[in-house]
């Protein structure tokens, strides 16, 4: 019997992938829509897919894997990055290569430390217990993409809301298809402002290399703009809360933390480990391939399958279904491989390093206020994580 794509995880294990997702490397699963794509899930053959010219990102290509009725609609509706293939992809996504190149990332670092520091100040100010993703997690991210962006923060009410509609797999898709309109009417706006009065911010930079000059449309930069800070503080956000829960639910990591580990490899194993994105890496083929030895006909779907590829055994050696801080997992590919890989990782690693090297030291004895298993997850969303993070200190 096919089995159905995507999964629940499992009672008690959250931090798992699906139980379901692994057996045969190169297998067919079931979408909602009665569609039997390929689902790949060792490492070696989910990197080979992810950097083969012969799949394609478009999601108007007939056999193209859409995971729910949501995804389908949104898909259909703004065409970003991730839906574009060579050449269009790598035409704009040199638009903003130079805004978040690893060094001027490096160059926010006492920025982000600053900001770090005081939401935990204002978390330490405040009640006992609270949520640390609505205190902490959320903010942090929020502020330092507006900054880049130049979007207000005192906007971020609204946006994050509007993202938070979005990005939610489940319910109606004409709710999250609103959010997008609004927030993209919102963005088309602001880049008008910032066309007559440019600062020194990403939008800006659109506005003023692309919308003035007539290469763009505004709801083309408006789009560019949806994706960077959707995607600019929702994932991060996930991942400080989900990562903040695991080392939580991990008391000799935590303690390895404690105690000196390397910030930048406690990242990275959290990165694995965790592989926030739940809709996986989802592609068509342009011609027919063969992966993992089955043979992938032209039309046909394909999702990688990150979260178990983090886990295979042939590139994370000993137990790699177990949290390991000092693992050496760089290598891992929550960010993607190939052309598609994130654009921002630079971005998110500096501020994650930035966040697990100061919690645990400057909140030395945060612990959950409430059982594990009260943990409410992000199983309807794009993005993995947990709704509510209620702490104690």
């Amino acid at each position: 019997m096919t089995p159905d794509f995507p999964q629940p995880r499992a009672a008690g294990c959250p931090f798992d992938p699906a139980p379901g997702l692994g057996g045969e490397p190169v297998s067919r699963v079931r979408l909602w829509d009665g569609s039997t794509p390929w689902m790949v899930t060792g490492y070696a053959d989910v990197r080979a897919l992810l950097a083969d010219p012969r799949v394609s990102v478009d999601v108007s290509r007939p056999g193209f894997p859409h995971t729910n009725a949501v995804s389908k609609a949104r898909d259909a509706r703004m065409k970003t990055l991730m839906q574009m293939d060579a050449p269009e992809h790598i035409a704009h996504r040199r638009l903003m290569t130079a805004d978040f190149m690893l060094r001027k990332m490096e160059a926010l670092r006492p920025r982000i430390q600053q900001a770090v520091d005081e939401l935990l100040d204002g978390l330490l100010a405040g009640p006992n217990p609270a949520d640390l993703h609505e205190a902490f997690a959320l903010p942090l991210p929020s502020l330092v993409i507006c900054e880049l962006l130049g979007v207000p923060y005192a906007d971020r009410v609204f946006f994050q809301r509007v993202a938070g509609e979005l990005v939610m797999d489940g319910g109606d898709p004409g709710r999250a298809l609103a959010a997008s309109e609004e927030l993209n009417g919102y963005l088309e706006e602001l880049t008008q402002r910032k066309s007559a009065d440019p600062g020194d911010d990403v939008l800006s930079r659109l506005a003023a290399g692309q919308y003035r000059t007539g290469a763009m449309t505004l709801r083309e930069v408006a789009v560019m703009g949806q994706l960077l800070l959707v995607a600019g503080h929702d994932t991060t956000a996930n991942m400080i809360t989900l990562g903040t829960a695991a080392l939580l639910a991990h008391p000799e990591q935590l303690a390895a933390v404690r105690d000196g580990a390397d910030p930048a490899g406690v990242v990275e194993e959290l990165l694995r480990y965790l592989s926030i994105t739940h809709t996986e890496a989802r592609r068509v083929a342009r011609e027919d391939l063969v992966i993992g030895g089955q043979l992938i006909r032209a039309g046909e779907g394909i999702i990688a399958v990150k979260s178990t590829a983090n886990r295979d055994p042939a590139a994370f050696p000993g137990d790699p279904g177990a949290l390991d801080v000092r693992r050496d997992a760089r290598h891992h590919v929550a960010f993607g491989f190939g052309a598609h890989q994130c654009l921002g990782q630079p971005l998110a690693r500096v501020e994650l390093e930035t966040v697990f090297r100061t919690l645990f030291r400057r909140v030395p004895t945060l612990s959950l206020a409430v059982p594990q298993e009260e943990l409410v997850f992000k199983e309807q969303a794009v993005f993995y994580g947990v709704r509510e993070l209620p702490v104690t200190w």
